[in-house]
């Protein structure tokens, strides 16, 4: 539906009453209505996030000597093999 200003209105995102679409509600209502979400990842951040998990950073095993980045995978639970930092 359009509103008054002749944009396009819903009144589920018109958080605070008002009968009018701030920016902030215009914006969750884009997101949601168009899906313009950055939904994409990259190896590298899905690579960091699974290290946080584990309670690693990853600069700080890069700077690691390969026996020692090894060591901290393995105490984390996680395989060794299975990360490249090279």
């Amino acid at each position: 539906m359009l509103g008054t200003d002749g944009r396009l209105y819903d009144s589920d995102f018109d958080f605070d009453g008002d009968g009018k679409l701030n920016a902030y509600e215009y914006s969750v209502m884009d997101d949601v209505v168009f899906g313009h979400e950055d939904t994409e990842t990259s190896e590298v951040d899905e690579l960091e996030d699974e290290l946080s998990l584990a309670g690693l950073d990853a600069t700080e095993l890069e700077y690691m000597d390969a026996d020692e980045r090894r060591e901290a995978l393995e105490d984390a639970g996680l395989d060794p093999d299975a990360y490249d930092f090279d």
